[in-house]
């Protein structure tokens, strides 16, 4: 049976818009961060965009506050939606449930539990190292010292960051870039975590069915 309550019925109805709002934002960030020699009409368009879908996210958030009858609580008890809410670039990391959410609606059989773990993990990480890497970028580029000069030194960096191999090759220098790069150390740590913890069990349950299928066929009929 489906969820009827208030909450339910406002997460149904705004997901997918939600989700679109994120990739709409994050697009307009990247190209107001990448597309150098843009006309500044268009870079003005692009934060008008970001600043509207930043107000559906706030919308959202309040309406969530509001529904809960939580009053301030609701921040401590959805840290997560909050910090979302102070750090939008975070948002496209929730486009990961559109795929349930999809597969729930047409009925479809989910993947298992350690699929589901490793593909949105692997998800995240690619959306995560995209948007550290535009926002490191952003701060790095033309800092007297900086070793980030290109695009592609960010995403090589985050790539790096993510997998906690860190050559040191390419190195954030400015405070907030270092700040973030702090951040997705931690993230990185749980994802490969995640994953690791997820193919380590897949792999432990597969030993164990061919295990006890070993057993039942050395068994004699009746036996």
């Amino acid at each position: 049976m489906h969820d009827n309550s208030p909450v339910a019925r406002w997460e149904r109805r705004t997901e997918i818009p939600l989700a679109v709002a994120s990739v709409v934002y994050l697009a307009a960030y990247a190209t107001r961060v990448l597309a150098h020699g843009l006309w500044h009409l268009w870079l003005d368009l692009c934060g008008i965009a970001m600043l509207v879908c930043w107000a559906m996210f706030a919308v959202n958030y309040a309406v969530h506050w509001r529904l809960s009858g939580q009053g301030l609580r609701f921040v401590r008890t959805h840290l997560l939606d909050t910090v979302v809410l102070i750090l939008p670039l975070l948002r496209p990391l929730r486009v990961v449930r559109l795929y349930e959410t999809v597969q729930r609606r047409h009925g479809e059989p989910r993947l298992s539990l350690h699929a589901r773990v490793i593909a949105y993990a692997g998800m995240s990480a690619v959306l995560l190292g995209f948007t550290g890497a535009l926002t490191v970028y952003q701060q790095e580029r033309g800092a007297p010292g900086a070793s980030m000069r290109t695009f592609g030194d960010a995403v090589w960096w985050a790539c790096e960051t993510l997998t906690t191999v860190g050559y040191g090759d390419v190195v954030p220098v400015t405070p907030l870039g270092r700040v973030i790069a702090a951040g997705m150390m931690a993230c990185g740590l749980a994802l490969l975590g995640a994953v690791t913890g997820s193919f380590s069990s897949w792999l432990l349950q597969v030993f164990s069915r061919e295990d006890e299928g070993s057993g039942d066929e050395g068994r004699p009929p009746g036996g």
